[in-house]
């Protein structure tokens, strides 16, 4: 298998990390829950972990910090998103062998077609000569007749038509515009994502239909950067927007949620970190410190954490409680972004045997990091 461009970065970055550790394939696979021989294919790019939860606990136990976490969260989703892309590229590979011809198509295509069709036309270097209903005076002296002039005199009742007729015409230009919009700027092509440009908006896209997207998320207090790169932080603050705007979550801006972002009726804001660490606290009274750490593993105690797999599943906010999961407690995705909730839900699920068990990649890192 060879990797993808940025299959290569992602494999990159991991044998950084492992360097940076040195340790060893097998001791880090103990340490992460996974086989040393899978992150031996991982770090030489010869596959890519369709759970980024591997990735996380890998680069935890390396002592990532909260940054490099980011970026390897970033490179895992876009060497993903590249599984099928030599399929793709295979498929659509025929179309610049196309091209050519459709250059060369005006010019070998006769051009005295067009006039064919247009046989009782006149021919050029020949005035027309009016139809009977549309002779005028001819011009003094010329024998051509006199069009798109006004008579040097006209009857009152021709006066007053040709000025109604102007007035009209003058009301019709200057009411048409206002009247097409009605009063929507978005019907003038004026909003960004209604462009034929922004049909699609998606991961790995870079562009201005992006920006718009990443700014209409900023306007809801959705928290991310606005640089026109959809990576994993657009990724995941788009879901959650889908989610808190009752739409599914599709995690690609489609028609619905372009809507629903140009309405401006959903917020976005919820708890800082500080709080969420305060309530876990609250709430794990029997290991607070553990909670908090595991907490901080899995979302950076970020209540509105998504993280997407690539069998279509999904983790959702705090403690990144996931769809299998979110069924056993009668959960849904909107519940899970309640930070409230989903502490107490993963409380829940801490009760059955009082440890961490389904949280098994947070474990295993914490046990080389310290808590805070």
């Amino acid at each position: 298998m060879v990797a993808s461009p940025h299959g290569e970065k992602f494999a990159a970055c991991l044998r950084m990390l492992k360097d940076r550790s040195g340790r060893g394939y097998d001791r880090l696979g103990k340490e992460a829950g996974v086989s040393g021989s899978s992150l031996h294919r991982y770090c030489s790019g010869l596959s890519v972990p369709t759970d980024y939860r591997v990735v996380h606990a890998f680069a935890k136990v390396c002592g990532a910090s909260a940054e490099e976490l980011r970026e390897a969260h970033r490179l895992w989703a876009l060497a993903d998103t590249e599984r099928d892309t030599p399929a793709t590229a295979a498929e659509e590979s025929p179309q610049p062998e196309q091209e050519p011809e459709q250059e060369r198509g005006p010019k070998q295509g006769p051009e005295p077609a067009p006039e064919a069709g247009r046989e009782p036309e006149p021919r050029p270097g020949r005035e027309p000569e009016p139809e009977p209903d549309d002779v005028t005076p001819a011009v003094a002296g010329t024998g051509r007749p006199r069009r798109f002039r006004v008579p040097d005199k006209l009857s009152p009742r021709a006066a007053v038509l040709a000025a109604v007729v102007a007035v009209v015409l003058v009301a019709g230009f200057v009411w048409l515009p206002g009247d097409s919009t009605d009063g929507d700027p978005s019907a003038s092509g004026d909003k960004v994502l209604d462009s034929p440009a922004c049909r699609t908006v998606s991961m790995g896209q870079h562009d201005d239909c992006v920006r718009e997207v990443q700014t209409l998320l900023a306007r809801a207090k959705g928290k991310l950067a606005i640089d026109g790169d959809f990576g994993p932080e657009t990724l995941r603050r788009l879901t959650a927007f889908q989610v808190l705007a009752g739409l599914p979550a599709t995690s690609v801006a489609d028609d619905a949620t372009k809507k629903a972002l140009y309405a401006h009726q959903v917020n976005m804001t919820t708890w800082s970190p500080a709080r969420v660490a305060k309530r876990v606290r609250e709430v794990f009274a029997e290991d607070p410190g553990t909670a908090v750490a595991v907490a901080r593993c899995a979302s950076f105690l970020d209540p509105l954490y998504v993280l997407p797999n690539t069998n279509g599943s999904r983790n959702w906010g705090v403690f990144q409680i996931s769809d299998a999961r979110l069924r056993d407690l009668d959960g849904t995705p909107l519940k899970a972004f309640d930070p409230d909730w989903n502490i107490r839900a993963a409380h829940r699920l801490w009760s059955v045997r009082h440890d961490f068990h389904d949280w098994p990649s947070c474990e295993a890192a914490l046990k080389n990091t310290p808590k805070n």
